[in-house]
């Protein structure tokens, strides 16, 4: 699943192949940008912003994408095939060298650059980024009382942690998903979740119990009716939302997450 992680390591890749290079096929598939050309324009650079990816173009423009659930950026030498279908294609920006495709994108907006704050300027501190502030993150996540799932999966508090990263953070900490945000040890939260964050980016195989035999990656997630790793109490599923059209699926360990 695309997390924060994802995400930069995705832009790491794209900056490789892209920055400081002019752009020979420029062609986004999405209705309110597909008349767009901005070939003949180098390629300042790609990076990330929570689970944002932004190529900034020329002296003026910025692509952002999102990858949501299902999207993948895929880098070939000039020519070679793509390995998902043309139709699936949602972007595409290629340069001498190197093509670059965007499968199942969930967002595709072409911006000029002064209109990037509008955005990404709402999102919260992002653990990858170089101007991290854990204070921030620390002070938004305490002003929120509603259930510490909700509360860290809104990217206006902290960007870049997804579902799979906070059933495991929870779980680490010992909070009960359902808890009030503002009645949770916040510092000690934050502090994991960074280094968590920090060390996965540069992982094949996102991990969080230090196992990296296949199937022992997790503590939590995604193991509803199986024994916690932990206790051996059968681990929970529930959903949570800050919404009807937002719920998520929650897991945790009624023993370890009291």
């Amino acid at each position: 699943m695309p997390e924060g992680d994802t995400a930069h390591r995705t832009a790491r890749r794209l900056n490789e192949v892209l920055a400081g290079r002019t752009i020979t096929r420029f062609d986004l598939r999405v209705p309110q940008a597909a008349t767009a050309d901005l070939r003949g324009e180098p390629v300042v650079s790609v990076h990330a912003v929570g689970k944002h990816i932004l190529h900034r173009i020329g002296d003026g423009w910025t692509l952002r994408t999102h990858l949501r659930m299902e999207g993948e950026w895929h880098t070939y030498p000039n020519g070679s095939p793509w390995r998902r279908p043309a139709y699936q294609a949602r972007a595409v920006v290629d340069v001498d060298e190197w093509d670059t495709v965007g499968f199942e994108l969930g967002m595709v907006d072409l911006v000029p650059r002064a209109d990037e704050p509008d955005l990404v300027g709402r999102l919260g501190p992002d653990p990858l980024s170089p101007d991290w502030n854990a204070d921030e993150a620390r002070r938004r996540l305490a002003a929120d009382d509603r259930p510490a799932h909700v509360a860290l999966m809104d990217q206006d508090n902290v960007a870049g942690f997804g579902n799979e990263y906070v059933n495991e953070l929870l779980f680490l900490r010992g909070v009960d998903p359902r808890t009030p945000m503002n009645a949770v040890d916040i510092a000690p939260l934050v502090d994991l979740g960074f280094r968590a964050m920090r060390r996965n980016v540069d992982l094949p195989v996102r991990n969080f119990t230090g196992d990296a035999r296949p199937g022992k990656g997790h503590w939590v997630y995604g193991r509803q009716g199986r024994p916690c790793r932990r206790c051996g109490t059968i681990v929970r599923r529930t959903d949570l939302g800050a919404r009807a059209t937002e719920l998520r699926r929650v897991f945790w360990c009624p023993s370890c997450q009291r």
